[in-house]
């Protein structure tokens, strides 16, 4: 394992992340911060609490959980495309280091930056409602996990596409109407039965969920679901990614 490698290309995109902070962190935290005003503070003031938990502190996991999966994915997938755009890519498949170390400082570099909004975000609802944690242990074990695996998604994503335009085409179209459907803003056992029985096939469905229950010991899926779907999901990315290296694919064009 080449520790200095993977070192180079982590501290290179984590650098870039503190050089770009009004975009990389001030944007999506002012972003989410809305979401409280608005659905926290002028929506949930008129609705009742959903399962025993007031309105404006139920949204929290789910809106900590949209900006968190979609800034993975969008960190990621920049990352691994720029150097594609500009050729130094080859540089990367050149160099002594194996595809496991690339996706180690890019995946990790994308990971750790999520998880610091995913923080800031948790801290900035603090001023919004009141809110408090059953379980931190498991709700920082599920913020990591999710930070990984969807920076994993958009490792792949930012191999795969070949412009900017692509880069957005499946966070825009795919995973935020998931979020959005995922019981972020709602219970699913408000639903109908049959829109309930769709709903447990949104693999966000499971994420947010297991992220509900750390914060409020309750969850519409069963905490052990939740951490086999985030498993299934990141192992499926990673032999994705592997493949990818292995193939050559959309690398070696």
């Amino acid at each position: 394992m080449n520790a200095q490698a993977i070192l180079t290309m982590y501290s290179h995109e984590m650098s870039r992340f503190f050089r770009t902070l009004a975009q990389s962190l001030v944007s999506p935290v002012l972003s989410t911060s809305l979401y409280f005003v608005v659905f926290g503070a002028a929506i949930g003031s008129r609705i009742d609490q959903v399962e025993g938990v007031s309105y404006g502190a139920f949204i929290v996991p789910g809106l900590i959980m949209l900006s968190v999966m979609t800034q993975s994915i969008s960190n990621a997938s920049f990352g691994i495309y720029f150097p594609k755009f500009i050729g130094t890519i080859y540089e990367h498949l050149s160099a002594p280091v194996n595809f496991l170390e690339i996706v180690l400082g890019y995946v990790g570099a994308a990971a750790t930056k999520s998880f610091i909004i995913g923080l800031i975000i948790l801290v900035t609802a603090f001023f919004f409602v009141d809110l408090s944690i059953a379980h931190p242990v498991a709700m920082l074990l599920f913020l990591v996990l999710t930070c990984v695996s969807f920076s994993l998604l958009g490792f792949i994503i930012g191999i795969w596409a070949n412009n900017f335009e692509q880069l957005q085409l499946i966070p825009l179209l795919v995973i935020t109407p998931l979020v959005f459907l995922g019981g972020s803003f709602y219970s699913i056992t408000m639903l109908p039965p049959i829109w309930r029985a769709v709903s447990m096939f949104n693999p966000v469905v499971y994420l947010i969920s297991g992220f509900r229950w750390s914060f409020f010991g309750q969850s519409d899926v069963s905490v052990g679901w939740s951490l086999l779907a985030i498993a299934l999901f990141t192992g499926i990315c990673i032999g994705i990614v592997g493949w990818m290296f292995r193939t050559g694919y959309r690398l070696r064009d």
